[in-house]
C-alpha cells in the first residue's frame, strides 16, 4: 500500500492517490478497533460454550442465549405468571383513613377500630423488635460497615456460611414486606436487553460473582422520576422525552463478587432492563450507535485533517509517505482514546448521579428499612382482615381465606387501579394470633404474642465469630 501511494505521488496522479490514501485510512481504522483503542469495546458476555455448564451461572448464560435469538422482546416471557404484585400502595395511616370512613362511621365503630390500632401496634412492635436485633447480631460479623473494633477474621468457608445464613433468615422477612423474588428469567432479560433510551449501558461479567438475588416490589408502568433516568431526557440532536417504562418502586439486591463479601442494597425507581446497573462489579460500555458516530467523526475528521495538513507537509518539507502515516496513526489513535475514554467517564458519572439518587438503605440499615416494612405491612393486612371480616359471619378457615382474599383485591382494584394478589390466609392467621392476645396497657412481658415465621429461624443460639456453624 505505501509503495502504491509512492507511485501515485510521483506520477501526480491526485484522483488515485486520494483513492489508495482513502484505503490506508479504512485498514488503520480497522486495525485501531481490532487492538482495542475503545472503538469496540469487549462483548457483554461470551456465547455459551458447553464447557460453560459447569459454571454456578451455566443455566442464566443459557437463558440470555434464549434471549438473545429474541427480536426486540418487550418482556420476560411469562410475566404475568413470573411477578405478581403484593405490595398494599397504601401507607397505614392512608389506609386507616380510608377504613374509618367506608367501614368505620360511626363513633363508636370508629372508636373500637382506634382501640384495636393500638393494641395491633403495642403487640406487634416487641416482635419484631426482637427480630431486629437478633437480625442484627446475626449478620454483625459480617458487617462491612461495622464501625466497632476488628473482631477475628472469618475463613472464606465460614464468611460464606454465615452470609447464607442471613439469606435464608432475610428470606421470610422480605416475603412478610411483600417483596416478590425476581427469577432467573428475569434477570437473564435484564442483562440482554437495553432499552433504547438508555444511553448509559454496563456490561458484567458472570464469572466474578458467587450469587446474585433481586426482590421487588411496586411494579409501576409509566414515566420515570427525572432524577433516576441516565441520559434519556435528550438524543443526539434534540430533546427527546422520557418514554413510558416497566420499573420498580423498590429494588432489593443481594449479591457476592467471589473476591468480595455480600452486598445488601436497595434501590428506587429502578426499571426492568436497569437491574445490571445496581450490582458492585462492572463496566461502563457505549450504545452501537453512539460508536458508531464516534467513529464516523473521527474518520471524516482525520480525512479531512490529512488532507489538509498532510499533502502539505508531504509536497513541502519532503518527509517519507511512510514516516508521515505512521505519525498519522499514531495522532489517530490518541485523539481516538482520548475521545472515547471521555465519553466513558461521562457516562460514569452519569450512572454514578442516577446511583446516588436511586440508593435508599445498604447492609445493616438495610435490614433495619426490611424489619419495619415488614411489621408496616403486617399491620396493613391485620387493618384489612378486621374491617373485612366484620361485615362477614364465622366460617370455615379455607372459605373465609378465599372470601377474604377476593374482597380484598377487588378493594384494592377498585381504590388504586393496582391488581394486588392479598394473602387472605396470612392475614387470617395474623388477626387470629393478635385475638388471643392481652388487651392494650398490660405489661410488655404479657403480650405474647406468636412470633413471625422467620423469627422461629432465629431462635438458635447465635455463632460466635470464628465458628463453622453446624449443618444438621
Amino acid at each position: 500500500m505505501l509503495l502504491a501511494l509512492r507511485m501515485c505521488a510521483r506520477l501526480n496522479d491526485n484522483q488515485t492517490f486520494l483513492r489508495v490514501l482513502g484505503l490506508c485510512m479504512l485498514r488503520v481504522a480497522r486495525a485501531a478497533c481490532g487492538a482495542g483503542w475503545g472503538c469496540c469495546p469487549r462483548p457483554p458476555l461470551r456465547p455459551w460454550a458447553p464447557e460453560a455448564a459447569s459454571r454456578p451461572h451455566s443455566s442464566l448464560i443459557t437463558k440470555m442465549g434464549e434471549y438473545r435469538k429474541m427480536w426486540n422482546p418487550t418482556e420476560p416471557r411469562n410475566w404475568a405468571q413470573q411477578y405478581q404484585e403484593r405490595f398494599i400502595p397504601f401507607s397505614r395511616d392512608q389506609l386507616l383513613q380510608l377504613l374509618l370512613q367506608e367501614f368505620h362511621s360511626s363513633s363508636s365503630a370508629k372508636a373500637e377500630l382506634q382501640e384495636f390500632v393500638s393494641h395491633t401496634d403495642f403487640c406487634i412492635l416487641s416482635q419484631y423488635n426482637r427480630t431486629l436485633t437478633q437480625l442484627q447480631a446475626l449478620y454483625d460479623p459480617i458487617n462491612p460497615d461495622r464501625e466497632t473494633l476488628e473482631q477475628p477474621s472469618l475463613t472464606e468457608p465460614q464468611r460464606l456460611a454465615n452470609e447464607q445464613e442471613v439469606l435464608r433468615a432475610l428470606a421470610p422477612l422480605l416475603d412478610q414486606a411483600n417483596f416478590s423474588p425476581l427469577s432467573e428469567d428475569t434477570l437473564a432479560y435484564a442483562l440482554v436487553v437495553h432499552h433504547p433510551q438508555d444511553e448509559v449501558q454496563v456490561t458484567i461479567n458472570l464469572d466474578h460473582y458467587a450469587y446474585i438475588q433481586f426482590w421487588a416490589l411496586g411494579q409501576r408502568v409509566g414515566r420515570l422520576p427525572r432524577k433516576s433516568m441516565v441520559g434519556s431526557e435528550r438524543g443526539f440532536f434534540t430533546k427527546s422525552p422520557p418514554a413510558e417504562r416497566r420499573y420498580f418502586k423498590r429494588v432489593v439486591v443481594a449479591a457476592r463478587t467471589k473476591q468480595g463479601h455480600l452486598v445488601l442494597k436497595s434501590f428506587k425507581d429502578t426499571p426492568l432492563e436497569g437491574l445490571e446497573q445496581l450490582l458492585p462489579e462492572l463496566k461502563v460500555r457505549m450504545p452501537p450507535l453512539r460508536r458508531a458516530l464516534l467513529n464516523a467523526i473521527l474518520l471524516v475528521s482525520g480525512l479531512m485533517f490529512f488532507v489538509n495538513v498532510g499533502m502539505v507537509v508531504l509536497s513541502d518539507l519532503k518527509v517519507a509517505t511512510s514516516l508521515l502515516l505512521l505519525l498519522f496513526a499514531i495522532f489517530m489513535a490518541h485523539r481516538a482514546s482520548k475521545m472515547f475514554g471521555q465519553h466513558r467517564n461521562l457516562q460514569a458519572l452519569e450512572l454514578a448521579h442516577m446511583l446516588y439518587f436511586r440508593s435508599t438503605s445498604n447492609n445493616s440499615e438495610l435490614i433495619t428499612a426490611l424489619v419495619h416494612r415488614a411489621q408496616e405491612e403486617h399491620a396493613k393486612e391485620v387493618l384489612l382482615a378486621h374491617s373485612f371480616m366484620g361485615r362477614r359471619g364465622p366460617g370455615p378457615p379455607e372459605e373465609s381465606a378465599r372470601w377474604l382474599q377476593a374482597s380484598v383485591e377487588a378493594w384494592l382494584l377498585a381504590r388504586t387501579g393496582c391488581e394486588v394478589i392479598f394473602n387472605g390466609a396470612r392475614a387470617l392467621s395474623h388477626l387470629e394470633a393478635l385475638s388471643q392476645n392481652t388487651p392494650p396497657g398490660s405489661p410488655p412481658d404479657l403480650c405474647r404474642s406468636p412470633r413471625p415465621s422467620w423469627a422461629a429461624q432465629l431462635q438458635r443460639p447465635l455463632m460466635p465469630p470464628g465458628t463453622q456453624p453446624s449443618r444438621e
